[in-house]
């Protein structure tokens, strides 16, 4: 590994950076991070050590060539099983805002992200010809961004762009055979023009009615893609749109209206089902996490 280019472990959960933030870490006798939750992506490369990760309660043990995607506002932490030998991965940042921006350019740049958030796909593994091949393009991006070369910031866009639509076309091709290519296309665009429409009134006929297809091939292919039903997604979408506005220090009366709920009850119940908590109870954790936070800092 390239010790030059290696990051001494900080256990700060907030970014400095407006858009992305990228460290290679490889410790030894480290105490674990507790539990914890951030409101940008978590991109972790693993690479070495005896160690598992705990995701929303659920445990995983990892290997190398492991890739764990850590959506906003998920709880997650490492078990370090062995102490005594290196612990060492990447780990990258990467805002909401600015995938955002990388999805107004192409779908193609949040498959992997869509997994995490709304199927709660949080592990992916790669082989070690394509884990080298990621570890070579991370260890660029880190030394350009330690080096002061002309184009420096056009040169960093351009190796984040790459390195997150390689991970989108990995996984994405090794989670769909070839046969099921030709429906990539109504797929990608129908998660655009939910996404655009996710405020207002959309159902499955309005949107089989856009796109001039029946309901059954439209269903088929979108579950097919995400493994859940458009139904489904809708409320997980407007639901995640609903903690952005409360981490706004949005009013919950306001919040669940302006992200296209009609029906307080409705919403109640899709809430709670979906984060184990109530509304009024996600405010309370977020009202003294931000307290909590001011103090800190």
């Amino acid at each position: 590994m390239r010790e030059e280019l290696r990051t001494t472990f900080s256990p700060r959960q907030y970014m400095l950076s407006k858009d992305f933030e990228i460290y290679y870490y490889s410790d030894i006798h480290m105490k674990a991070t507790g539990s914890h939750t951030h409101d940008y992506y978590e991109f972790y490369f693993f690479v070495d050590g005896d160690v598992s990760m705990v995701i929303a309660d659920k445990t995983y043990h990892l290997s190398s060539g492991d890739l764990v995607l850590i959506p906003p506002h998920v709880p997650h932490y490492a078990i370090i099983h062995n102490t005594d030998i290196y612990y060492q991965r990447f780990v990258f940042w990467i805002s909401r805002d600015y995938c955002n921006q990388l999805l107004r350019i192409s779908t193609a740049y949040g498959y992997i992200m869509q997994q995490a958030s709304v199927n709660k796909q949080y592990i992916y593994h790669f082989d070690n010809i394509a884990f080298n091949a990621i570890q070579s393009k991370i260890f660029n991006l880190i030394q350009e961004i330690h080096q002061d070369r002309y184009g420096k910031t056009a040169k960093i866009q351009n190796q984040v762009c790459d390195l997150v639509f390689d991970l989108n076309r990995a996984t994405y091709e090794a989670e769909h055979p070839i046969e099921f290519k030709e429906n990539a296309s109504l797929y990608q665009n129908l998660i655009i023009y939910i996404n655009a429409h996710l405020t207002e009134q959309i159902s499955l006929d309005s949107i089989a009615d856009h796109f001039y297809l029946s309901k059954y091939h439209i269903s088929h292919v979108f579950k097919a893609n995400l493994g859940i039903s458009i139904k489904q997604y809708i409320i997980k979408q407007r639901l995640n749109l609903f903690r952005d506005f409360m981490h706004q220090n949005g009013e919950i009366g306001k919040a669940y209206l302006q992200c296209g709920f009609t029906n307080y009850s409705s919403f109640y119940r899709d809430f709670k089902n979906e984060f184990g908590i109530s509304p009024n109870e996600y405010k309370q954790q977020l009202d003294k996490e931000s307290s909590e936070l001011v103090t800190v800092r």
